[in-house]
């Protein structure tokens, strides 16, 4: 167990290494991480992503290893950008790491990536350019993770957030050298590992989001799992129109009604809960300060959208949670950007933060929506996990194998 991330007290054994399984004194090591981190300005507007890596280059450092880091950064297709160089994340990497220098390659691979990495010394730490001005980066090449490859005498991939793309530096180099997870790798696997395969039951999922057509796969594989889902956000506005509600005009996927009733169906016959809001807050519009109203869903106005849950549907989930031992969170329920929309994810997400704290439930949730609205109601640091990762975290949900996971496995 490692200090600086919440370890479920019943975690699974991980069926790859981790850092404690290596030696690193004096050797490269190649740490695959996720510095694709919001900038404005040549300046990180978010730090997150680098904070939760971190302890990882610490704890590596501080065993004596030559950390050599590297990731992506935007989309150059293959090409130098200046734009999307790292540069400017070297010393926001030092600041991170406590003022610990951090020397800088302006390339990843090649004689100027080879030349720094010999200059570090045991316990520092340095770092390539953007693998993405590199073709071979995402086309996966042998070649290229070969040349990488060189610059290191183990793998460590700390990039979760990156696990679901099978480039270069998350799969190919993994089976190149002796290859372990690093300590953020760990703590979301062990979290996800504990949320879906070895919950506390009940198990219950909340999705949110506007589609139903975009998260099938999510839906299908959390009701194989799940004992209750809860469902909000404008993919609730689908599920009841396929009951045959009135949803104004709301966001509502017409054509998926079908495929609402099938799920409904499959979930009733499998002895599943699905829980769909009881009442709305709806107004002519999406902006802050629209004049709203909070109906029943039976009595949605036909000149009026849907744009978040009521207090009785609040109350329903609140009520529904209290019985659930752990819940796993994807896609806010409501357009909680834009006041007064933001009053049932706020109130659902507080509700979720007393049950954990009081030690009642197991709280994961992901996503970069989920993300931003737990940070707005002021308890992203107080569920169990919240992932960081994004498409990572929704590819596992849906069951999908994470190629950056599975080369860590072979």
């Amino acid at each position: 167990m490692h200090a600086d991330y919440p370890y479920f007290p019943e975690g699974q054994p991980m069926s790859h290494r981790s850092l404690g399984d290596l030696q690193v004194a004096g050797r490269r090591v190649l740490l695959r991480a996720d510095l694709n981190v919001p900038m404005k300005d040549g300046k990180v507007t978010d730090a997150t992503r680098i904070a939760r890596l971190a302890p990882t280059i610490r704890e590596l450092a501080g065993a004596g290893a030559r950390v050599v880091v590297m990731s992506h950064f935007g989309r150059p297709d293959g090409r130098r950008r200046d734009d999307m160089s790292l540069r400017p994340l070297a010393g926001a990497l030092s600041a991170a790491l406590g003022g610990i220098p951090v020397a800088f390659a302006s390339d990843c691979i090649g004689p100027e990536a080879g030349a720094m990495v010999d200059r570090l010394a045991d316990g520092q730490v340095g770092l390539l350019e953007n693998l993405r001005f590199h073709a071979g980066e995402e086309a996966n090449d042998p070649a290229f993770a070969a040349e990488l490859a060189r610059l290191g005498d183990i793998y460590v991939n700390d990039a979760f957030s990156a696990a679901h793309r099978a480039h270069a530096s998350t799969a190919a180099l993994a089976r190149l050298l002796p290859s372990a997870a690093g300590r953020l790798m760990q703590a979301e696997l062990e979290a996800l590992g504990r949320a879906l395969e070895h919950p506390r039951r009940p198990l219950a999922a909340i999705v949110g989001g506007s589609k139903v057509s975009s998260k099938l796969d999510l839906l299908g594989n959390l009701l194989s799992r799940v004992d209750l889902l809860v469902i909000g956000g404008g993919m609730a506005n689908t599920f009841l129109f396929a009951e045959g509600v009135d949803v104004g005009r709301s966001l509502c996927e017409r054509d998926m009604a079908p495929t609402a009733r099938d799920i409904a169906r499959s979930a009733r016959e499998a002895g599943k809960r699905i829980l769909l809001p009881v009442d709305a807050v709806v107004a002519p519009g999406l902006a802050d300060g629209a004049a709203a109203a909070t109906v029943a869903v039976g009595a949605i106005p036909a000149d009026r959208m849907v744009l978040d849950i009521g207090p009785r549907s609040v109350a329903a989930i609140a009520e529904a949670l209290s019985g659930c031992r752990t819940l796993v969170w994807n896609g806010p329920v409501g357009a909680f950007e834009h006041a007064p929309f933001d009053a049932g994810t706020t109130a659902i997400a507080k509700e979720v933060a007393r049950l954990v704290a009081a030690g009642r439930l197991d709280a994961i949730a992901g996503g970069g929506d989920t993300v931003a609205a737990l940070a707005h109601a002021g308890v992203e640091d107080a569920l169990t996990y919240v992932s960081t990762a994004g498409g990572a975290f929704l590819e596992w949900l849906e069951g999908k194998t994470l190629p950056g996971v599975a080369a860590l496995e072979a």
